[in-house]
């Protein structure tokens, strides 16, 4: 039986989500172990009781899951399990992360470098024009956009970059089967050419209110900078910006008027200490520090020409990233924790690496 028919069932199990997934596997293995454990095996792990036991051990489980990977492959969607090699390693060490992401498209899910902006359904005239003259700023960078494809600020980011040449991917709150809103299809469509279109739900399933905060998670780990262009003082928008900052994003927002609602999530943002405040692509550039590529390109070779292979190792990671933490690195690398932390102090003490804040790291 094909691999992905077990990683797909995995998805499939009732009450069992992300946490609970990579539980299964930390005690069985492999998804395809996991499906061919007894009832008996699966009850002495702890939290696992009776239904969820059944359900693992059922062939109807198997049998859904088959004609699923028979639909992506017609439909020509990827799915992308937790443990692949494709799998956007921005999102990946987050303990929530979904356990197997679906993706339609030619654009990339580890580009080098990744731009989520996010905001009202309703936005002003002001608010558009941010949003179009930021993306138009930070062209030359080649970001890859990342919003939820709803109306307002979502969709007028998506088409300012792909009227820039700029890859943009969808992250959709259903399977891909559907649209929502059924409006933005067409733009959808245009999207799949350079980006794509993102979901961690099955092909048929339908957009419901509660997969909405879900799918900002995956908005908000996907990304390097977080951009919130309006909002009001509740709503999606928040929710994925808290997310940001729980993931330790760099979370920006457009400030506005005091009494305009749609900037009263922005100014709460700001005056919280929940985001930086952001009033051009220059100030994004700067907080990012995309301006530095070529010194992290060429560390190596003009300070020290010879590396111990992990260190090298990590130091080839970390140009393709602004910034990791231990818990990515040893993930990344299967090396314990421990060791990544020898290695790091061994870099920073040969002035490649500096810490920062929250256990995390970056080339200098």
């Amino acid at each position: 039986m094909n691999d992905l028919v077990y990683k797909i069932a995995l998805t499939l199990v009732p009450n069992v989500g992300p946490i609970t997934g990579r539980l299964l596997l930390n005690y069985t293995g492999t998804p395809e172990e996991l499906f061919k454990s007894t009832k008996k095996a699966l009850m002495k792990i702890p939290g696992i009781g009776p239904t969820i036991a059944s359900a693992i051990t059922s062939k109807e489980i198997l049998d859904t899951a088959g004609r699923e990977l028979d639909i992506l492959l017609k439909e020509g969607i990827q799915p992308v399990f937790f443990t692949d090699e494709g799998y956007p390693w921005r999102l990946r060490h987050y303990p929530d992360s979904p356990l197997l992401l679906f993706f339609q498209g030619a654009g990339e899910l580890n580009p080098a470098r990744c731009i989520s902006v996010i905001g009202t359904r309703k936005p002003s005239h002001y608010g558009i024009s941010f949003c179009e003259e930021f993306l138009q700023g930070v062209r030359h960078y080649s970001p890859t956009i990342i919003s939820g494809l709803a109306y307002g600020i979502d969709v007028a980011a998506h088409r300012k970059a792909m009227e820039l040449g700029l890859p943009t991917i969808g992250v959709v709150a259903h399977g891909l089967g559907q649209m929502y809103p059924a409006g933005h299809r067409a733009v959808a469509r245009r999207m799949l050419e350079s980006g794509g279109l993102l979901s961690e739900y099955t092909f048929h399933t339908t957009a419901e209110k509660e997969y909405f905060p879900l799918r900002n998670r995956i908005v908000a780990g996907l990304c390097d900078g977080l951009i919130v262009v309006e909002t009001g003082p509740e709503g999606g928008s928040l929710i994925t910006a808290q997310f940001a900052n729980d993931y330790h994003k760099d979370v920006f927002a457009v400030p506005g008027r005091i009494k305009d609602p749609v900037s009263a999530g922005c100014n709460l943002l700001i005056k919280t200490h929940r985001a930086n405040l952001i009033e051009s692509p220059m100030d994004f550039i700067q907080a990012m520090r995309w301006d530095e590529p070529d010194r992290k390109q060429n560390v190596q070779q003009t300070l020290f020409p010879v590396l111990e292979p992990e260190e090298q190792k990590i130091v080839d990671l970390l140009r393709s990233r602004r910034e990791t933490g231990i818990d990515e690195l040893s993930a990344s690398l299967d090396i314990g924790q421990g060791g990544i932390a020898s290695i790091l102090l061994e870099l920073e003490l040969k002035g490649i690496v500096k810490s920062l804040p929250g256990k995390r790291f970056a080339l200098l």
